[in-house]
């Protein structure tokens, strides 16, 4: 499996659980995205079943050999005591549906009417708990308040403050950061031996300590996209010509990728200003970067149209610029 680089606190605390006997049976993974919930999961799921199973893996952390019996189970996807809710793929193409159905978290009950096999506990990893339709979260609310014997649940979350209060309140909660420089480089490193040390260098500054990140923006460009957000920010748009042109280019379906990073960036961009902003114009930054996370944090949950979308977003950073570059609007 693929190394698990920095976070070295929250395996601390999860390794404590498991070494006094005392490990909390639902375990709220929360950060930004990128930075290694989803493998912390696998990982803690994994370490789990091999060490009840054994042989002892005698490894540190939550690593696990491949050679493991277990291990082999999990990389062949047929491990029977594990269970793993996604996005899945729409029927006939290559996109995810937009959210876990209720039927996939229903599903969970055929892990819980038989008695496990290869030994007693059983692992649920959920990537990511955001994704749940309602229904579904109701469904696996009631396997937190009556958990079955020997079982723990890892949920992944890029918000949880947005999670229902009741599935927050039955889980322990675990905040993992964004990487460190040289975690952040090993990370990179692991990933694309092949690579340049100025595109690590390069990779490391768009991902922000979040390696899932950089690495899904390679080769996207996002180094003129961020010059193109610091234009907006800096002159303005008097008359909407910057961002229209912005918004078309990132409306194409072969510029997904751009957008995604797009509608990352650009609240974090505007972030960035609020920070160096004191008085009124500190109050208007935390405005704009509000209505601008909730526009783009909605934006793929709701499937809107990214060329407005765009527009919308870019018309908020060019509303920081001073006011003889502002756009009226």
């Amino acid at each position: 499996m693929t190394p698990l680089h920095g976070h070295d606190e929250a395996v601390a605390a999860f390794r404590a659980g498991m070494e006094t006997g005392r490990l909390h049976h639902a375990w709220l993974l929360a950060g930004p995205r990128g930075i290694g919930k989803a493998l912390f999961a696998d990982k803690a799921a994994l370490r789990v079943l091999a060490e009840a199973a054994g042989p002892p893996p005698g490894t540190p952390g939550l690593d696990v050999p491949d050679e493991h019996p277990t291990a082999r189970l999990v990389a062949a996807g047929s491990h029977p005591d594990l269970m793993r809710l996604e996005r899945l793929t729409r029927e006939g193409g290559t996109e995810l549906a937009r959210s876990i159905s209720v039927d996939q978290a229903r599903g969970l009950q055929r892990l819980f009417v038989t008695t496990s096999s290869m030994s007693p506990w059983r692992a649920v990893v959920i990537d990511a708990i955001d994704d749940l339709e309602p229904g579904g979260a109701n469904a696996l609310l009631k396997n937190l308040e009556e958990p079955p014997a020997d079982t723990i649940f890892l949920l992944v979350s890029h918000a949880p403050e947005r999670l229902l209060p009741t599935i927050r309140s039955r889980c322990r909660l675990l905040r993992l950061s964004p990487l460190g420089d040289d975690a952040m480089a090993s990370a990179l490193e692991a990933a694309v031996p092949d690579a340049e040390p100025g595109e690590i260098a390069a990779l490391a500054g768009i991902g922000e300590g979040a390696p899932g990140r950089a690495l899904a923006w390679r080769g996207l460009q996002v180094e003129a996209l961020d010059r193109e957000m610091d234009a907006l920010v800096q002159s303005g748009d008097p008359v909407n010509a910057r961002r229209a042109a912005l918004a078309q280019s990132l409306s194409l379906k072969s510029a997904q990728g751009r957008y995604e990073a797009f509608l990352a960036r650009a609240p974090a961009r505007i972030a960035a200003e609020a920070r160096g902003r004191r008085g009124p114009a500190l109050a208007k930054a935390l405005r704009l970067w509000e209505r601008a996370s909730g526009l783009a944090g909605s934006a793929r949950r709701l499937s809107l149209d990214p060329q407005s979308t765009a527009f919308e977003l870019a018309g908020m950073l060019a509303a920081l610029a001073p006011e003889e570059g502002r756009d009226a609007a």
